[in-house]
């Protein structure tokens, strides 16, 4: 079976989606950042939202909202993201403001992104600083990187490359991912910062390791092009299979291409069994998650050749294990 296509023009890179970053710092709220009697009396509020009965959550945040400020923080994300309602920033940055004088770590964090970008009041580059330093010091680490956007970008502060880059290097070094990704991602687009292929594919490296699906995905498309050292395919396989198993989507369709494109057996000069079933698995993922209509018809293209070289007796079990692979992550 010949190759079917090489790597370039099938990888998308993706940003982080902001419900991630929102999960993210909602992890870290709720690791104990905010004292427990202000979570209890939101129960039931907490519970609409997860319902999504916005209505009914906003209402029971509201009740409480003058005393509680984890209730002034959930107001503040519903504005902002739109839930039930038009988003309306300003209100949202309103009430994060109250939650972060009430010293909620994630309101800290939102709040400075509001005077970053003078969102319901005057951009104020040295109090935004500051609300991330609260926030990085409360255990947020990744918002050393939002400070450090603002002199990467000169953005209501003096530009001041050298020392945003910094400030995130100073995120990643604790152990934060998202900010081990930000910087890699500024060094591979070359944009903000002079590109440096090398060490973006260092930080993506660091990021995968420690379990960021996306820069599992990019070091592998790094890594099977050759872009920042020597491509290694074995190893970029490896690195977008590792995203693909924990239901990262868009590493289904570049992980077939890379087993069709695996070393044949030397006995039989063909792919091996196991990379067969591999392509047809990931290849049917694929198709189940995109409805891109160049991405369906390359889809197309590889089942139709992956048909006629494996037998049709395979494909029941094949298929049944996609299902049971997709079903765990549709709710992601």
């Amino acid at each position: 079976m010949p190759p079917l296509m090489t790597l370039s023009g099938v990888f998308t890179l993706r940003i982080l989606a902001v419900a991630a970053l929102i999960a993210a710092l909602l992890v870290a709220l709720q690791a104990g950042a905010a004292p427990r009697e202000l979570s209890t009396e939101l129960k039931q509020a907490d519970k609409a939202l997860a319902a999504h009965e916005y209505a009914l959550a906003y209402k029971a945040y509201a009740r409480v909202a003058a005393r509680n400020p984890l209730a002034q923080f959930n107001l503040g994300l519903i504005e902002r993201e739109g839930w039930g309602r038009a988003r309306n920033p300003a209100a949202a940055c309103a009430w994060f403001g109250k939650a972060a004088q009430g010293n909620i770590p994630a309101a800290h964090q939102f709040f400075g992104d509001c005077l970053a970008d003078g969102i319901g009041q005057a951009a104020d580059g040295k109090a935004a600083e500051a609300w991330y330093r609260k926030a990085a010091q409360a255990g947020i680490v990744y918002a050393l990187c939002s400070a450090g956007q603002m002199y990467i970008r000169g953005q209501v502060v003096g530009k001041d490359v050298e020392h945003g880059l910094g400030l995130c290097a100073q995120a990643a070094q604790a152990g934060s991912a998202p900010a081990m990704l930000r910087i890699a991602d500024y060094y591979k687009d070359g944009t903000e910062v002079p590109q440096n292929l090398a060490a973006a594919r260092y930080w993506y490296q660091q990021a995968a390791e420690n379990r960021d699906h996306l820069a599992q995905y990019r070091l592998g498309v790094m890594l099977g092009q050759g872009e920042g050292g020597d491509a290694n395919p074995a190893l970029a396989l490896s690195w977008l299979e590792h995203a693909a198993a924990e239901g990262y989507a868009p590493a289904y369709l570049p992980v077939a291409i890379l087993y069709a494109n695996s070393a044949p057996d030397p006995a039989t000069g063909a792919l091996t069994p196991a990379s067969l079933a591999k392509i047809y698995m990931w290849n049917s993922a694929a198709r189940a998650t995109t409805n891109n209509a160049a991405t369906l018809a390359e889809i197309k293209r590889i089942a139709q050749l992956v048909n006629q070289v494996m037998p049709a007796e395979w494909k029941p079990a094949l298929d049944r294990r996609v299902a049971e692979h997709l079903g765990r992550f549709s709710a992601n």
